[in-house]
């Protein structure tokens, strides 16, 4: 009968086991600017936070004092 030669850790053996596959993001293009970003997430373009085509900041207006 077979022996192992040494013991096998619990992470050794659990990475054997899985079968979960990392997956590429999902890449989404912004309907009003073209920007490609991450599905159901934020991101900015030319100073402005766009999400689903519309401005939420607006960081290219000048605050006067």
């Amino acid at each position: 009968m077979a022996h192992p030669k040494r013991k096998i850790s619990k992470t050794r053996r659990d990475k054997r086991r899985t079968h979960y596959k990392a997956t590429a993001p999902q890449i989404a293009k912004d309907p009003t600017t073209g920007e490609a970003h991450l599905y159901h997430r934020a991101h900015w373009h030319e100073g402005k936070l766009y999400y689903r085509g519309q401005v939420l900041i607006d960081n290219t207006e000048e605050v006067e004092a």
